[in-house]
C-alpha cells in the first residue's frame, strides 16, 4: 500500500484509498494508485488562459464580452460587447479565471470562456 500526501486536484491532505483508487472527499476527484505524482506534477505546467475563440489571454489584454452576463446579487446585466481593459488573469477555482474593473459596476471576476480578445 502507497502512502500518497494530497490530492491532485484541489492540493486536501484528506483522501483515503479505496481499492485501486485514491479518492479526495472534498473535491470527489478519483486516481489510480499507481499514478505517479511527479508524473501528475510534470504534466501541470503554468496554466494557459483562452479566451471564448482559443486566442490566448496575458495580463493587461483588452476583452469583450460575448454573452449577457447576470450579475450576483444585483438585478444588473453587463451587456454584449462591453470593453473590458486591462485583465488580471488568476488561478479561480470556481473557473473565474479573469480579475478587472468593468465602468458602471465596478471589480468583478469574469470566466474566460464568455469573452474574447479585442
Amino acid at each position: 500500500m502507497s502512502i500518497e500526501s494530497k490530492c491532485p486536484q484541489c492540493g486536501s491532505e484528506n483522501i483515503y484509498e479505496d481499492g485501486n483508487l485514491w479518492v479526495c472527499p472534498e473535491c470527489a476527484h478519483e486516481w489510480s494508485a499507481h499514478t505517479s505524482t511527479e508524473v501528475i506534477a510534470e504534466d501541470s505546467g503554468p496554466r494557459v488562459f483562452k479566451d471564448a475563440n482559443g486566442n490566448i489571454l496575458q495580463d493587461g489584454d483588452t476583452v469583450v464580452v460575448i454573452k449577457d452576463l447576470k450579475i450576483k446579487g444585483s438585478s444588473s446585466v453587463v451587456k454584449v460587447g462591453t470593453k473590458v481593459k486591462n485583465i488580471r488573469l488568476q488561478e479561480g477555482g470556481d473557473g473565474h479565471d479573469i480579475s478587472c474593473k468593468i465602468d458602471g459596476f465596478g471589480a468583478m471576476n469574469l470566466k474566460s470562456e464568455f469573452v474574447k480578445k479585442a
